[in-house]
């Protein structure tokens, strides 16, 4: 039986994606790369803040040092933080607040794993903070998807093991991450079919079945 479920953020509590798009799109145009689009805005998906900007850099021509990749990287989080102080409930996707509220009524812990060093405010601004018994995200972690890490962090945080998890991902890299914690998944999002995860939904929504799902 499932005893905490561990969410992946963006995707899949909330969508900030329009956000971090429009954050990198600054950054490449400021770096003089105008062929940045929402195709490659996809590869970003569930990968850290420094495997995103080397996918931003692929479309130019210049070579820049690890020290400037980190500037580059923190001058777009500062314009993704400047876009989130705008953010509300709105953002919040489909299902989302039922599904906390509903397994925190059944007395599961619910944590969150996610590569976002910004995970803690974006929590706070939306309201899902409450919902929200542990958080580890870029804040604890080395390592980005699909090293299982995150994950790792989140059940040692909840003090649960490993087998008891649920992880609810919409990326590739999250359910491998899930699977080699040896926890089951569930994989959400545009692109859930395709996931390889135990379970899939569209939304968190239209899980058809909670029980299954949870193993009760």
């Amino acid at each position: 039986m499932i005893k905490s479920v561990i969410f992946d953020l963006d995707g899949v509590l909330v969508s900030t994606d329009e956000l971090h798009y429009n954050a990198w799109k600054k950054l490449a145009d400021e770096l003089g790369i105008t062929e940045f689009t929402k195709e490659d805005n996809e590869k970003q998906r569930g990968v850290s803040r420094m495997e995103s900007l080397e996918v931003v850099l692929s479309k130019g021509n210049k070579e820049y040092s690890e020290e400037e990749k980190i500037a580059l990287a923190d001058r777009k989080n500062n314009y993704y933080i400047e876009m989130l102080e705008s953010i509300d409930e709105s953002v919040i996707l489909g299902g989302a607040t039922e599904t906390l509220k509903m397994l925190r009524e059944r007395g599961i812990k619910v944590g969150v794993g996610s590569a976002s060093k910004n995970t803690p405010m974006i929590l706070a601004k939306t309201g899902l903070e409450k919902y929200i018994d542990k958080v580890s995200c870029g804040l604890d972690t080395t390592k980005s998807k699909p090293d299982p890490e995150v994950f790792v962090i989140a059940a040692q945080k909840l003090e649960t093991p490993h087998e008891e998890c649920l992880v609810v991902e919409d990326s590739a890299a999250g359910i491998v991450a899930a699977k080699a914690a040896g926890m089951k998944s569930l994989g959400v999002g545009p692109y859930y079919e395709t996931l390889k995860a135990d379970y899939e939904a569209r939304t968190l929504k239209a899980v058809d079945d909670w029980n299954i799902v949870l193993d009760v």
